[in-house]
């Protein structure tokens, strides 16, 4: 089972891409379960939601505390949330930033990175900070977990379908493009 947890801000759209990754995962032929948590319900507050993937049919409903993969779509949260916690040994990260890999703080648990400066181009198609297509699109280009194919076509399928869609294509198209993936190499201990 691949295991994803998505920390944002309410507003940002978290919920609806765990929502729109879990049906590009099923239209690829997987298993997906997307789950949303809902603690404070304004916009602008700590946001965290969860996907389950796999192979076989899926059982377990519960929040992710081992998570293989962590989306921030949210540059800022880092400052106040420890979106780390729990990360599996050999973890990736996608995370909306204009910082390089040098400038980040990772812990040790982190083995791959996609960078997006996804605020920038968010702000280039939306005029607004709306960073979540673009980092579905990062997160396909970081983990091969789900193709930009499938995602464009549970895009098509979203509420996106009417409004807005001619736009999110393209930034779940940039959000792939433009992410840049970091293999990070861990020594052992001594």
């Amino acid at each position: 089972m691949y295991e994803v947890r998505f920390h944002g801000r309410g507003g940002q759209g978290s919920v609806m891409a765990s929502g729109i990754l879990a049906a590009a995962l099923v239209e690829e032929g997987k298993y997906a379960v997307s789950i949303p948590s809902f603690g404070f319900e304004r916009r602008g507050a700590p946001v965290v939601s969860f996907l389950r993937a796999s192979d076989r049919e899926i059982r377990q409903l519960t929040n992710i505390y081992h998570p293989d993969c962590i989306i921030c779509v949210d540059p800022t949260l880092t400052k106040s949330v420890d979106i780390f916690a729990g990360l599996k040994p050999g973890g990736a990260l996608v995370q909306a930033t204009h910082r390089s890999l040098e400038e980040l703080a990772l812990p040790d648990t982190v083995a791959t990175v996609g960078l997006c400066d996804a605020v920038r181009i968010a702000l280039d198609i939306f005029k607004r900070p709306i960073t979540n297509t673009l980092m579905l699109g990062a997160f396909a280009r970081t983990t091969g977990i789900v193709s930009l194919d499938a995602l464009k076509r549970a895009l098509e399928d979203s509420e996106f379908r009417d409004a807005g869609l001619v736009q999110n294509m393209t930034a779940l198209e940039r959000g792939y493009a433009e992410t840049v993936v970091h293999q990070i190499e861990r020594r052992a201990a001594a």
